[in-house]
């Protein structure tokens, strides 16, 4: 009981320190810069965090006044994704639908939307609110036009994350978790995403075209300089190089160090060639114990 209590009053001593940097920041008393670097000091690098805090935040634009409904054409991708599921079991399709209600949300869930999907698939709302609490795939506060979410897992962390997380933070001039003035960054931070192999690694949301034009896209293999300039083409209506920034797929070609890419001394190995053994006898054969 001892250890959970000092936990809680060292989460909540964290959460004060960042509020009080944050108030720091939007009254002018800190440079912008030193600001963000203070606000990402008390912050571990952890998951989930856009949503610091996780909790409703009551706004004049996200209040129980506040109205949310699926658009004529979103209530027939609702329609598809609950005929995958007993009819009572429609509840089973919580996720998906409040994944579309996000990207019709610019990127986030506010109350009303939550309680839009509750009443959709019967649920009490504590049941929904509990879902998008849950799972650091919802936003629960306004994003950016494009969330870009560095992994910080250990294998991305050991070929250079934090130096990717600074670059940004650097070069955008906000915290982790913070979105940019104009409204079209907001940075975040994940865990394993599952391009362990081509890290360091970004996964981008991108909610500026609404449900048609959402997309979620990853880029390996990156470099500080590399990650800035993904994010300026982002700004300049580009299309960045998707997947890794220097190979075609996952051959060992090479690795990145600091702010350069090493190519790699055995590239031909691939799974595409010979395995290099040791290789399982041949099974039609007696084992070798039984030859003698």
């Amino acid at each position: 009981m001892l250890r959970r209590f000092a936990q809680r009053a060292a989460g909540q001593l964290v959460q004060l320190a960042a509020q009080q940097q944050r108030l720091a920041l939007t009254e002018g008393s800190l440079p912008a810069t030193q600001a963000c670097q203070a606000v990402s000091a008390c912050r571990p690098f952890a998951t989930n965090s856009h949503d610091l805090f996780n909790t409703h935040q009551q706004t004049d634009y996200n209040d129980v006044d506040t109205e949310f409904d699926f658009t004529d054409a979103n209530y027939d991708r609702v329609a598809e994704l609950l005929s995958r599921y007993p009819t009572n079991y429609k509840q089973s399709a919580v996720i998906p639908v409040l994944d579309l209600a996000q990207q019709q949300n610019q990127g986030w869930l506010s109350l009303a939307a939550m309680n839009r999907v509750a009443n959709i698939l019967e649920m009490a709302p504590i049941r929904v609110y509990e879902v998008a609490t849950f799972y650091t795939m919802f936003n629960r506060s306004k994003i950016g036009k494009y969330h870009v979410m560095v992994c910080g897992t250990t294998p991305c962390m050991l070929c250079g994350s934090r130096g990717i997380e600074k670059a940004l933070v650097d070069h955008l001039g906000i915290g982790v978790g913070d979105t940019t003035e104009d409204g079209l960054f907001t940075l975040g931070e994940m865990e394993c995403m599952g391009s362990c192999v081509t890290g360091p690694m970004v996964a981008v949301a991108d909610y500026s075209n609404g449900v048609e034009g959402f997309s979620y896209n990853y880029y390996e293999d990156l470099t500080p300089s590399a990650a800035i300039q993904i994010v300026e083409d982002l700004r300049a209506g580009k299309k960045p190089k998707l997947g890794s920034q220097h190979r075609s797929k996952a051959e060992p070609a090479g690795h990145t160090e600091g702010d350069t890419w090493v190519p790699g001394s055995n590239v031909t190995r691939t799974l595409q060639g010979t395995p290099s053994g040791p290789y399982c006898r041949d099974l039609d054969e007696p084992p070798p114990e039984a030859k003698a």
